[in-house]
């Protein structure tokens, strides 16, 4: 017995020490250009990707935004979607100015009209997919003469575009991860398990499990067990496949207490929400939950390798009755009851590079 536990011990000090020593990241840069018909396009270690031509550009940012939006950090980005991702430029007033990005068709209610760059890219795909930018971050004005500044409004709510500026997203794409799943057990006083590099650790408790399915907007451009969406107080996954509308959310309680459009929440069975543990910080816009993921893509997108196509394809698996993981049914519409019998949920986190061991 003692052999064996020495030997296990040996065998995790080799792991950490090959996995601390795996290849550098690097990270991926989006570029957009203040310019229509121009190309947007994304920069990666080894190779570019061109992304759609611009088709509309913000002239204005978007304030009082999403209750949510308070809780990134501005200049970040502070939701990512396959239909939308919003850039936070500051918080006034305990409510965000945003401005966002859209694809040509898409639904997106946060993203009013003259407050947004538009895309020429199909929604699940290309900056909405693979190449899609995690919540929290960074976001700059590069100048013509390659300078960068923050997006600080001139006055009002009018944006300081010049001629030959671009829009840069930077993404991390790290070589170890920090988190790679989490486990959230889907009953009160469940746990949520983040498995990190460091191994698995509580990272909240489930106030209350989901146990239905409702028709969430932007769901229609995912599929079944990936992520519609992610931002500073909210997951939300789809449940039904492509061109349908259905899907769950899991939110933080303090969004699920103080936010007006999240009371009903609590009288339905299509959200999780989800405590800190007793002395932590509210879970709002922090990691592993509510910063750092992004959606899966469900297109077409050419992306390096296998390790990165495969890699930015997240699950999201579940456990019935306690039985084995498996996908998730497909099940669209409001359906309370749609999920009765689940009893575990394991989000997979998305990565670029291969993760040695």
């Amino acid at each position: 017995m003692k052999k064996s536990v020495l030997l296990f011990a040996v065998l995790c000090a080799v792991l950490v020490m090959h996995s601390n020593t795996a290849g550098a990241g690097g990270s991926l840069t989006l570029r957009i250009p203040f310019e229509e018909g121009a190309m947007a396009t994304a920069e990666f270690p080894g190779g570019n990707a061109e992304l759609g031509a611009v088709r509309a550009l913000p002239v204005k940012t978007n304030w009082p935004a999403y209750t949510a939006s308070k809780w990134g950090a501005p200049q970040t980005v502070c939701a990512t979607a396959v239909n939308a991702i919003h850039v936070l430029v500051d918080v006034e007033e305990d409510r965000g100015r945003i401005f966002s990005i859209v694809p040509v068709v898409t639904v997106a209610p946060a993203a009013p009209r003259g407050a947004f760059f538009s895309i020429d890219s199909p929604a699940g795909a290309g900056i909405f997919g693979g190449f899609a930018p995690a919540a929290g971050s960074s976001v700059f004005i590069e100048r013509p003469d390659g300078e960068r500044s923050p997006i600080t409004p001139l006055s009002g709510d009018a944006l300081p575009i010049k001629k030959g500026d671009v829009l840069v997203i930077e993404s991390p794409l790290p070589a170890d991860p920090d988190t790679w799943m989490v486990d959230i057990e889907n009953r009160p006083g469940g746990r949520v398990i983040a498995w990190t590099k460091n191994g698995p650790t509580v990272a909240a408790r489930v106030m209350r499990p989901v146990g239905g399915v409702g028709r969430f907007g932007g769901t229609e451009f995912q599929d079944v067990g990936r992520v519609r969406a992610s931002h500073s107080g909210v997951i939300d996954i789809a449940t039904s496949h492509r061109g349908q509308i259905g899907g769950i959310q899991i939110m933080p309680l303090t969004h699920a207490l103080t936010s007006p459009e999240m009371e009903s929440a609590w009288g339905a069975t299509q959200w999780m929400i989800l405590a800190p543990l007793p002395g932590k910080e509210p879970l709002e816009g922090t990691a592993p939950l509510f910063k750092g993921l992004l959606p899966g893509t469900q297109l077409n997108d050419k992306l390096p390798d296998v390790w990165s196509s495969y890699g930015r394809k997240p699950l999201v698996l579940g456990r019935f009755d306690g039985g084995p993981w498996r996908r998730l049914p497909p099940i669209s519409g409001k359906v309370d009851d749609g999920l009765r019998n689940l009893t575990h949920l394991r989000v997979y986190y998305p990565f670029w590079n291969e993760i040695v061991f």
